[in-house]
């Protein structure tokens, strides 16, 4: 195997036309550069020096790897400043998956901190549901998952215990999930509200993450929901509540990232909340983008 070290000793003696000039120009002793060129002509088994008198000159083969090792060099060199920025957080990208309700409240504060503290790294977003985005982050699509999952109301679920255990979790914040009611509703008004309360109203569901835990917590209750829209849109969620369609159980974060035109919000009892998290993989921890932005989402959470 050619090695960059004996490559550049290689030049040295092309250029300075002995073993000894080679020796002063590198800062070793001539006997190392004797030993260097060996080892690489025992590696490319074929000679590559020739001594002409007090010189030194290139075969046709050290001819061919000389001009050939400019080029790799020149691309070592590159290579390692590349990744000392990269290491130095002064160049790299994060790509970054979020669901929308985290995209308008936690994303934006943490990317701006990001470009603050870090302008030379580069941050994409893509929005997408759990666990379509943690299939993207196991299948290379991305850096980092912002992802939220619900406690198990019916007891625990193994499968749903082991979702993540190949990922690194960093636990962000907890997102309590409020009622959401008309303004005319009788319950509009209510400090708090059993969920039981609202057995018998017309249900508007969430995503399907969402829509299995609303019916599991509703059931828990002791009833069934009668889900009569179900969209991925909370915009659309609160404007149908708003038009007297229904009434629907919403996090926080969705709520604080839309206006409630015509609706209110109301306090659950039980308390209902979902954890959120960022995940992303073991070897992509150690990257110092993928770090700095797990901490400046961690940051936005606090605040």
């Amino acid at each position: 195997m050619i090695e960059a070290r004996h490559l550049r000793v290689l030049r040295a003696v092309s250029a300075a036309g002995s073993f000894s000039a080679a020796a002063r120009e590198l800062g070793c002793t001539q006997p190392a550069v004797s030993q260097q060129m060996k080892a690489l002509e025992l590696s490319v088994g074929t000679p590559l020096l020739v001594r002409t008198g007090r010189e030194m000159r290139l075969t046709q083969a050290g001819g061919a790897l000389v001009r050939h090792a400019a080029g790799i060099l020149a691309g070592l060199t590159a290579a390692e400043e590349e990744v000392a920025a990269i290491a130095g957080l002064r160049a790299g990208r994060v790509r970054l998956v979020s669901f929308p309700s985290g995209s308008s409240t936690l994303v934006p504060t943490a990317l701006a901190a990001m470009r603050a503290a870090h302008p030379g790294t580069r941050v994409s977003l893509v929005e997408a549901e759990p666990p379509s985005s943690v299939d993207m982050l196991r299948e290379g699509d991305c850096e980092i998952a912002l992802a939220f999952r619900y406690p198990e109301v019916r007891g625990a679920d193994p499968a749903a215990e082991a979702e993540w255990d190949d990922l690194v979790v960093r636990p962000l914040l907890t997102d309590r999930l409020v009622g959401l009611v008309p303004e005319g509703h009788r319950l509009a008004d209510a400090a708090r509200v059993a969920i039981g309360e609202l057995a018998g109203e017309a249900w508007i569901a969430g995503c399907p993450r969402c829509r299995r835990h609303l019916v599991e917590v509703c059931e828990s209750a002791g009833f069934t929901p009668r889900i009569d829209f179900a969209t991925d849109d909370y915009p659309a969620v609160i404007g149908l509540v708003g038009a007297g369609l229904g009434v629907a159980v919403l996090p926080e974060l969705a709520v604080e990232s839309v206006r409630p035109k015509g609706a209110r919000t109301v306090r659950l009892d039980p308390v209902v909340q979902r954890e959120i998290v960022a995940l992303t993989l073991p070897d992509l921890e150690r990257v110092p983008a993928v770090a700095a932005m797990l901490d400046q989402l961690a940051g936005a959470a606090r605040r």
